[in-house]
């Protein structure tokens, strides 16, 4: 009887360890006051966002025909194009919520973690998305890796550390 107690135990463990808080997937689900809603290819936010938030759509909005370059936005804010991180790093930073560029990685222990309420960033090894207002602002999985876009389209989260900043 004792030497199932570890086996029991670590049975335990590994079922708790493949738990996870981490939604399977993002999908844009509309709440009215609180939603960012596309016209065309730019997001339009809610009047009652935090000033950070508006801050952050305007951001995402003017990255909107910037193609994809691997690298764009790491050496500096405004580059001629952006890949994953180097699209968060320039919303945030217009935001007023990151002083410098960071890569995909270091987004898995940017913030606090968990959902925000505005903001969530989904970071895994290799890449990084955010969602402003429930919008997805991202530069893949849309069908096209052609730069930052703004999309409803629903995407897989596997392997993704969700994350949020204080207050928002």
């Amino acid at each position: 009887m004792h030497r199932l107690l570890p086996i029991a135990a670590t049975l335990c463990l590994v079922l708790l360890a493949s738990c996870s808080s981490t939604p399977e997937s993002y999908t844009y689900k509309f709440v009215p006051g609180k939603s960012a809603v596309l016209q065309g290819k730019y997001a339009l936010i809610p009047t009652n966002a935090p000033e950070p938030v508006k801050r952050a759509v305007a951001a995402g909005n003017r990255l909107q025909g910037k193609p994809y370059i691997y690298g764009g936005g790491h050496r500096r804010i405004e580059d001629a194009g952006y890949d994953c991180s180097g699209t968060l790093s320039y919303v945030l930073h217009h935001a007023g919520l990151l002083k410098t560029p960071m890569a995909s990685n270091e987004f898995r222990s940017f913030g606090k973690p968990g959902p925000g309420k505005w903001i969530t960033i989904y970071a895994r090894k290799g890449h990084v998305f955010c969602t402003i207002a429930g919008l997805r602002l991202d530069t893949g999985y849309n069908g096209e890796n052609e730069g930052p876009k703004w999309t409803t389209r629903p995407r897989p989260t596997k392997g993704c550390v969700v994350r949020h900043i204080p207050g928002l």
